[in-house]
């Protein structure tokens, strides 16, 4: 069986001490792509996960501009980030989107996210998006400028309840179900997982974030996602190999991944 990490954060210090072998144990757990995502510590370096995909042909990359960094925002943020969407290992613009649990103004906030949409509907390219405390204004801001793109992205980190995953379908996303599915009090998000159908479906980790039962409280990596693969596959009584089979080809699909000949960034 093969799986796909959909989203996590190679670049972060937790990872300082033992980066190298985190990624072998990736490897070695049967992952067939990892897509680490380039927000890094905000701006101005937006690369942070280019320079580790070019170091490893099973990974690949997002640019963009976290919420919680909408306040670091230099005058040529989004000129760099377009730049850097022409890497042929970046594929996506994320993670973008509202985060109202740490105190960054919305009125800033909302500005970065629409605009981040707008470079990633000229270009084409998916986004990925992160709400947190947030979920009827990231709606309301994908409906208005969005959802007519044609463009598919992932909800990253999917937490929401069947309702808002029906919306999230109707725009044309993937939802990607990360370690809160393993949790015991996260019933309504694996019944939301339920509604989603086989070919929008992804697994992902948010490493070093939000480790999956039997792991929960210790760092997450990588590896730890077939341990949400295992809970995903018993919530849709689904065989474990079809999911694996599904999810990544839904994450090919999505990326439209060729083979890869090298580029540096510079």
């Amino acid at each position: 069986m093969q799986f796909v990490d959909s989203h996590c954060h190679l670049d972060d210090a937790q990872f300082n001490a033992d980066r190298a072998a985190v990624i072998q144990r990736a490897r070695e757990a049967g992952l067939k792509y990892v897509l680490s995502i380039g927000t890094g510590d905000g701006p101005p370096d937006l690369a942070v996960a280019i320079r580790q995909a070019e170091e490893h042909d099973f990974v690949y990359a997002t640019v963009g501009v976290h919420p919680n960094d909408a306040l670091k925002l230099k005058d040529r943020t989004f000129e760099d980030l377009e730049g850097l969407l022409k890497h042929p290992k970046v594929k996506a613009i994320g993670e973008i989107g509202l985060d109202y649990h740490w105190g960054v103004p919305k009125e800033v906030q909302m500005p970065v996210f629409i605009q981040q949409l707008e470079i990633a509907a000229a270009a084409r390219m998916p986004v990925v998006i992160h709400t947190r405390d947030a979920w009827a204004d990231t709606l309301a801001v994908l409906r208005a400028h969005w959802a007519s793109k044609g463009t598919p992205g992932i909800m990253h980190c999917f937490t929401g309840d069947p309702a808002q995953a029906r919306e999230c379908l109707d725009m044309g996303f993937y939802l990607a179900f990360g370690g809160v599915t393993t949790y015991p009090k996260a019933a309504e998000v694996r019944e939301a997982a339920r509604l989603v159908p086989p070919d929008r479906l992804l697994l992902e980790t948010d490493s070093p974030y939000l480790a999956p039962v039997p792991h929960r409280g210790k760092r997450n990596e990588p590896a730890f996602v077939l341990h949400t693969a295992r809970a995903l596959a018993q919530a849709l009584e689904q065989d474990l190999e079809k999911l694996a089979a599904a999810t990544t080809a839904n994450f090919e699909r999505l990326f439209a991944l060729t083979s890869y000949t090298g580029c540096s960034i510079g």
